[in-house]
């Protein structure tokens, strides 16, 4: 995959040099270009903001230096997402659409916002949240994390996203590891009996529990079987989730 990020601060993404992210550049699963647009400016000040038509507070983004920035490297077939606390919300299901993508173009602002007219140049407008922060590069680090991860092979041949919360529509059941009992905190039985059947039984029971204690809007659209069904009823009776 290809991703192209247009910023005024391409420093504020050093922490995509490390970890998962990092890994995935050195092995050449995805390349990552930074296109600082201020060098685009063709005013003498390079100047890449002005005064809003019609008065108001703040400044906006020039369509000038965003459009020949785009137009400097090739992004025909890109999903082009520009960063906007309007836009729709960023999700696990937006993150597993865009892992799909063969190019990602994310347009970071500051100021106050964006020229109108650079709309036309994008897909997504995208939004971590009903929340403004001082600039894109935040939210897009974000999005290009949780994206990045979903990429065939990055977390590894052997580990999966699949049972990661929101993936399979559930929060994600309590894990556990070494040692078996840490300060009186023991282990599941369940879990040391290599009983695959009931350790799959007490995860999903788990993570139906925790979903409808945490995040019971999950199951407005969570496709309910029977055995589901089932759970849920026994967790409500006997009180293990809150309604």
């Amino acid at each position: 995959m290809q991703i192209d990020i247009l910023t005024l601060f391409p420093e504020m993404f050093s922490n995509l040099e490390h970890s998962i992210v990092g890994r995935a550049r050195k092995s050449g699963k995805i390349d990552i270009n930074f296109h600082n647009f201020r060098d685009f400016a063709t005013n003498n000040q390079k100047h890449v903001d002005d005064m809003p038509y019609g008065g108001g507070q703040g400044m906006l983004l020039m369509p000038q230096p965003i459009f020949d920035t785009l137009d400097s490297f090739p992004h025909e077939n890109a999903r082009v997402l520009m960063m906007d606390p309007a836009g729709r919300t960023f999700d696990q299901a937006f993150a597993e659409e865009l892992a799909s993508e063969e190019q990602l173009v994310f347009l970071c602002g500051h100021y106050e916002g964006f020229d109108e007219r650079i709309k036309t140049l994008v897909t997504d407008e995208v939004s971590l949240g009903d929340y403004v922060l001082t600039g894109g590069e935040v939210a897009a680090s974000v999005m290009i994390d949780a994206t990045v991860r979903l990429i065939p092979d990055v977390l590894g041949k052997k580990a999966s996203h699949e049972d990661d919360s929101f993936s399979s529509g559930l929060l994600e059941y309590p894990q556990y590891t070494r040692p078996e009992n840490f300060r009186g905190l023991s282990v599941p039985e369940v879990l040391m009996s290599g009983h695959h059947e009931n350790i799959r039984k007490w995860r999903l029971t788990e993570s139906l529990a925790k979903t409808l204690r945490l995040r019971p809007d999950l199951l407005d659209t969570y496709d309910f079987t029977e055995e589901v069904s089932d759970i849920v009823r026994q967790l409500k009776q006997t009180d293990k989730a809150e309604l």
